[in-house]
């Protein structure tokens, strides 16, 4: 985590007695002043929760609302990648060999978790590859603008009210000493991205130095995490669900959480797994997914995939984290493809694109093979100055457009 040098509150000549609302920094003309009062109006709530005063003017001094968190707030993304996007950008090879290299590096940490915990960790390095990709992109906004931002303004207010208290809290413990806690746009931070409300709660000192840094540590993180899903009622030694074939009398009347078996009467319908093999307990609950209709991948989920939902609680973000696991654990791609055509590009091809785009004049930043929001960018108005459907998605056309404009420059 970023660390700089502690702000010191510039006070007016006022003295102030106790329960006195404090002055606030002078900011340049212009700023919002609805946002410095709820500044001044929050204090009360911040002071019934156990913030001082001190930590209170030190958190707010010079702050004013985000524009980014507005904007992102206010509005939807820009475009809503369909599952099958969604589950090729975010399990791709780059991703699979790194969580194994991270499963080597951090063996003796993951087999202390593992069994403490019970918590697959698998499932740990894909959520950690899904948040952060493996702590390269944390966030570098300060946590206490951001929530602020979102608590005095807009659809998300109640939210960022309650996390905004649990980051003053953090605060108050001396949490991040060194300077202002850096995170999301939306608070969370880390490694694998904790809001504050979950760090207070379920961050642990695994190594046992008297810090809960789940910043500047990947296996404090981890551990963190293993106990949050814990307490939500992990299964140990269980899967998250299957890929599965449908008999033709299986359509998608019987897909939904409100329709749950057992495996061994999905078993009789005449629904089976993907390789062949049988259901290993019969009497465990599932319900059937089917993200794209009965065309595409379909899917047997079971009490672990809820508690993925539990830290995303988008069914696409689980079935990604738990095909990521599966994979980083030695398995294979989805055995049905979908129905789009939509598959990852390899790890060199995801390199080519972001050369290829650089050398059009794009600035996608570092050629990491990670398609991140400049990619993406540049892939969009690639797409638009083609007259291609708008979406930002990297497709083995996108390469093929590449190679024939550039081979012709």
């Amino acid at each position: 985590m970023k660390a700089f040098a502690g702000v010191t509150l510039l006070a007016a000549c006022a003295t102030l007695t106790f329960g006195a609302v404090a002055m606030l920094p002078v900011r340049e003309a212009g700023a919002d002043a609805r946002y410095d009062r709820f500044v001044r109006d929050f204090w009360a709530s911040a002071r019934k929760a156990g913030v001082s005063r001190k930590t209170y003017d030190a958190a707010f001094a010079g702050l004013s609302p985000d524009p980014v968190v507005l904007e992102k707030n206010a509005h939807q993304p820009e475009f809503k990648l369909p599952p099958s996007q969604y589950v090729v950008a975010a399990v791709t090879d780059t991703r699979v060999r790194v969580g194994r290299e991270m499963l080597e590096k951090y063996k003796e940490q993951l087999d202390e978790i593992e069994k403490r915990w019970g918590v697959d960790r698998h499932v740990l390095l894909a959520i950690w590859g899904m948040e952060t990709n493996f702590g390269t992109f944390m966030g570098s906004m300060n946590v206490i603008r951001s929530l602020s931002t979102l608590a005095y303004k807009g659809r998300r207010a109640r939210f960022g009210r309650s996390e905004l208290i649990a980051a003053l809290r953090m605060m108050e413990r001396g949490v991040v000493p060194e300077g202002p806690m850096m995170g999301s746009w939306a608070g969370a931070m880390g490694h694998t991205q904790l809001l504050p409300s979950n760090y207070l709660r379920f961050s642990v000192d695994f190594d046992k130095n008297g810090k809960r840094d789940i910043w500047n540590t990947p296996y404090e993180a981890l551990a963190s995490t293993a106990n949050f899903l814990a307490r939500q009622k992990w299964k140990p030694g269980k899967t998250w669900g299957y890929e599965v074939k449908l008999p033709s009398r299986v359509g998608t009347g019987y897909a939904g959480r409100k329709r749950s078996r057992s495996l061994g009467k999905w078993a009789a319908l005449g629904v089976k797994r993907v390789n062949g093999a049988g259901f290993p307990r019969a009497g465990d609950r599932a319900y059937l997914y089917l993200p794209m209709g009965r065309k595409g991948p379909a899917f047997l989920l079971l009490n672990n995939f809820r508690v993925i939902m539990r830290y995303n609680a988008a069914h696409t973000y689980a079935l990604s984290v738990g095909h990521l696991a599966d994979r980083i654990r030695g398995g294979e791609p989805f055995v049905k493809p979908w129905p789009d055509g939509a598959r990852a590009l390899t790890e060199d091809e995801r390199y080519e694109i972001q050369r290829r785009l650089t050398i059009r004049g794009h600035d996608i930043g570092v050629l990491d093979g990670v398609l991140g929001s400049k990619t993406r960018a540049a892939i969009r108005a690639l797409q638009k100055e083609k007259g291609l459907k708008v979406d930002g998605f990297p497709t083995p056309k996108i390469i093929e457009i590449l190679r024939a404009e550039q081979a012709d420059g």
